[in-house]
């Protein structure tokens, strides 16, 4: 039995000693440095990147999210469905051990009996007592049952950094949708205050019109100018309540359990965000780390569609006992010893199928892991091109709005004093409500680029 022991101490070392599998290489050379211009010396995000943005209701959202959101717990139960298939694919590395304890009685009922049956007409009833332990062992000499294992490894990996990825994008929606919703609620407001600016307006033509010094166009027409002011607000209204809806699904609730405070959409702030360098990207952004995880997990696949072509040996051992009365089981011990050697002959191109189709996986996934890390250089750069881009629109409007306010007291005034007239009245009324709307939207979309452009860096997630 010393021969078959050893023979099977060394496929166990042979098992043990196989290499990990090497990352892959997505022959992608990354840029030195961001084509748009960043703050070099900003401060590093970390990975409660959402509380840089001043706004303890934020953070109360964001709690809710990770504690309910469906999409982010769905992820986390497909993470132990693949640490079961970790358990499962490696289990067929060391041998797998069974125990059995059989009972059987064998009766005639009539006749004789027959040669194969133990009971006959003297002896109609048999017993028959027996326990085993047995032991089998497929030798891994090409490596395919290591390879399987690690297929699964990485498996559980891509789960991991696909849960990461579904948190990191579940955040960033419900920091967009916050600041989205209160945006809608300061246009409601500034809405509101336009349409009573407007009605005020309205009275004073109507008082001239009464007493002669305005005529009846310059009614209608700010009777228009207030019809289309309350037309706005309840489509404002209407999108801000839209909003609501969005980030309670996101929360995993029904909006009506949605609670939000009263804080103001001017109270957000926005940090100076370090892009750091482009190389640092792979190591930032979970998908990319899925992509490159999916695609270690094929490369290994390929290794077992190949071992599967190639002759398998599997050794066995058992040792039992049997006994005709139960107090007799153990008295009769016995082992057994066996090798088998299994090689595919024929299998019409099924198993060679199995390994070009293996191959072809891998070869997509190398194509979506070079795709993914292109896609978040861009990512990158376009986040930094928006935050740019706004900045400088905003510095401009900033002085946009304090004109057109000016404007729009001088021409009341005016108006009021019978200087000017209604027309200059309504259109620089009109001004300053595309002026203050714009001010609004624009520092929405400056939030959003600050929250895309943590998104894009990985959200300060850090591959280990």
């Amino acid at each position: 039995m010393k021969p078959h022991l050893s023979l099977l101490t060394l496929c166990l070392l042979l098992g043990a000693c196989g290499s990990t599998a090497q990352r892959p290489d997505s022959g992608i050379q990354p840029p030195s440095s961001w084509q748009s211009p960043h703050t070099q010396n900003a401060t590093r995000s970390h990975l409660q990147w959402w509380t840089q943005f001043g706004s303890p209701e934020l953070d109360r959202l964001i709690e809710q999210a990770r504690d309910g959101s469906y999409d982010l717990a769905a992820a986390i139960a497909r993470v132990r469905q693949a640490q079961a298939d970790t358990v499962i694919a490696g289990g067929s590395l060391l041998p797998e051990v069974k125990a059995g304890l059989n009972a059987n009685r064998q009766k005639l009922l009539r006749g004789n009996g027959y040669s194969q049956l133990d009971a006959d007409s003297s002896n109609k009833a048999v017993d028959y007592f027996d326990a085993n332990l047995s032991a089998t062992y497929e030798i891994d000499f090409w490596g395919g049952q290591r390879a399987s294992r690690d297929s699964a490894q990485f498996g559980l990996q891509a789960s991991e950094f696909d849960q990461a990825t579904v948190e990191l994008t579940l955040l960033s929606g419900v920091a967009n949708s916050y600041a989205q919703a209160l945006s809608l609620r300061e246009q409601s407001r500034i809405a509101g205050l336009n349409l009573a600016n407007a009605q005020n307006v309205l009275n004073l033509v109507q008082t001239r019109f009464d007493s002669g010094s305005a005529t009846a166009l310059e009614l209608a027409q700010q009777k228009s100018l207030v019809a289309a002011q309350q037309r706005q607000l309840p489509l404002v209204q209407q999108q801000a309540q839209d909003a609501l809806i969005s980030l309670a699904a996101l929360l995993g609730r029904p909006v009506q359990q949605l609670r939000l405070g009263a804080e103001r959409f001017d109270q957000l702030s926005w940090p100076t965000i370090a892009a750091g360098v482009p190389s640092e990207l792979l190591t930032r952004r979970p998908d990319i780390a899925r992509a490159e995880a999916q695609l270690a997990a094929a490369q290994a696949d390929v290794t077992v569609a190949r071992a599967a072509m190639l002759p398998a040996v599997t050794l066995s051992a058992e040792l039992g006992s049997g006994a005709d009365r139960a107090a007799d089981i153990l008295r009769n011990p016995f082992y057994n010893l066996t090798a088998g050697l299994l090689a595919p002959v024929f299998n019409n191109g099924r198993l060679s199928a199995e390994r070009d189709k293996a191959t072809a996986r891998q070869e997509e996934l190398l194509e979506n892991y070079r795709g993914a890390i292109i896609n978040g250089f861009a990512d990158v750069e376009k986040a930094l091109n928006s935050i740019r881009g706004l900045d400088e629109q905003r510095q401009w409007q900033g002085e946009e709005l304090n004109q057109a306010q000016t404007a729009f007291n001088i021409a009341q005034s005016r108006y009021e004093a019978g200087a000017e007239d209604l027309l200059t009245v309504l259109e620089t009324q009109r001004t300053l409500y595309a002026a203050q709307d714009l001010n609004v939207q624009l520092r929405l979309s400056r939030l959003q680029a600050s929250i895309a452009l943590y998104k894009a860096l990985g959200g300060g997630w850090q591959a280990l």
